[in-house]
């Protein structure tokens, strides 16, 4: 008896959505375009055409895009071939015993060996860096 209310219930709210329209087929065409200071964004050539503006100042007309304006990370490109296997180690440790991680069985030994080395390499970097002052 149940069963048959339910199904009664279901047809009735589901009568309104067969009687909604159809959608209406999307645009053929969407075009994107980045326009820069005053100028006037492009009208669409026909009426089945979306024309998306985007606005920009005019001082970025020529300008590199800001995603390549910083220069590239050239610390491991000059790097020697034992500093990269070194740093190839590094990531492969995780895990395993001495690795100072929470992963693994042996995870947790290893972190003063692990502390000793962000030391060195923090320590390597400040003379680094004072060797650059002129």
């Amino acid at each position: 008896m149940a069963r048959w209310v339910l199904a009664g219930l279901a047809l009735a709210f589901a009568a309104p959505v067969l009687a909604q329209d159809a959608p209406a087929d999307p645009p053929q065409r969407v075009r994107n375009a980045t326009v820069y200071g005053d100028e006037a964004c492009p009208k669409p050539s026909s009426d089945d055409e979306i024309v998306v503006c985007a606005r920009l100042g005019e001082n970025e007309r020529y300008r590199i895009p800001k995603r390549f304006r910083n220069p590239p990370d050239k610390s491991s490109a000059g790097a020697s071939w034992a500093m990269r296997a070194d740093s190839a180690m590094e990531e492969a440790r995780i895990g395993r015993p001495n690795s100072c991680s929470v992963v693994g069985t042996g995870g947790q030994t290893g972190c003063t060996q692990a502390m000793l080395r962000q030391w060195f390499a923090w320590r390597r970097d400040q003379q680094a860096q004072e060797r650059a002052i002129p």
